[in-house]
């Protein structure tokens, strides 16, 4: 009797637990609504997401003859949707998606879908860490598994339309996603320490610069990897930025805003100074300056 009890009370809590996650509503530090963890088309369509989840949806028209075409080569597939619903692209996006998905028959009990964060601290994760080893960097991200492998993914928005992107990952068509140079750098950390691609330097830097897309690209996904205790591997892709964007204002700006985090104000001083001086207009980074300095005091 008392194991049963247990029991019965063990499986109430789980599914308390697991009700409480899907659709989770939390108020960011503006008092503005967000949708965090696994959510569905359901938590999509409350209040306030529904505006413009409706608007991008509604008005979306799909190319009937591709979709036709999606109805038989998705089979198979399962589909796993990575979004900010605080995020103007996953706004836009997402709602087409839903609209393609469902024009083409796709089950939803093969579409999972996680909405992630924004916050400085938890910056493109979500809450029961589903991005960890996905390379999550730009949202919206949409990946395409078969037979529990990733195929391809769209990333961020289409190359051409979601549904041709779609059809040409789903017929085994070349397709490359956007943001190529952190795609390739995500590939190398599996393979080589930050050793062997510090003296790989000489050689990395002309390669990423000619697939690199302008100088957030690096900026972002090194913070990506920063606010999810990669510290190592984030150091090198902003000052891989760095090398590649050697007159740009903005990679030392981050820089220094990842030293002055990582508490090596020595470091942070000396890219902001170097920022300011491409830059002297930046009050943020004269700010910086200022409270280093007066650390010293």
């Amino acid at each position: 009797m008392i194991r049963t009890t247990i029991f019965l009370i063990t499986v109430f809590c789980f599914s308390i637990t697991f009700s409480q996650t899907i659709n989770q509503k939390v108020k960011d530090n503006r008092g503005n609504l967000k949708l965090l963890g696994v959510i569905d088309k359901e938590g999509l369509t409350q209040t306030p997401f529904n505006g413009w989840f409706s608007k991008n949806y509604n008005s979306y028209l799909t190319n009937d003859k591709v979709v036709a075409k999606l109805k038989s080569t998705l089979k198979g597939y399962q589909i796993t949707v990575f979004l900010g619903t605080w995020c103007g692209d996953s706004k836009r996006e997402v709602p087409r998606f839903y609209n393609v998905l469902e024009a083409a028959d796709f089950q939803e009990k093969n579409l999972k879908v996680i909405a992630v964060d924004n916050d400085t601290k938890t910056y493109k994760q979500s809450p029961g860490g589903e991005e960890k080893g996905l390379n999550i960097h730009r949202v919206p991200t949409f990946i395409f598994y078969k037979d529990g492998k990733e195929v391809n993914r769209i990333v961020e928005y289409p190359k051409e339309s979601l549904e041709k992107d779609m059809l040409k990952i789903t017929t085994g068509e070349n397709y490359r996603p956007n943001y190529m140079a952190a795609n390739y750098l995500n590939i190398l950390f599996k393979t080589q320490s930050i050793q062997e691609l510090e003296n790989m330097n000489e050689e990395l830097v002309p390669i990423i610069s000619q697939a690199v897309k302008g100088v957030s690209e690096l900026n972002t996904y090194g913070f990506v990897l920063f606010r999810s205790n990669q510290v190592q591997k984030a150091f090198f892709v902003l000052d891989l930025n760095a090398k590649i964007f050697p007159y740009h204002y903005y990679v030392y700006s981050s820089l220094g805003k990842a030293f002055f985090e990582a508490e090596n104000h020595s470091d942070a001083l000396k890219n902001y100074k170097k920022s300011l001086a491409l830059n002297s207009d930046n009050n943020n980074v004269k700010s910086m300056i200022q409270e280093i300095e007066g650390m010293k005091q």
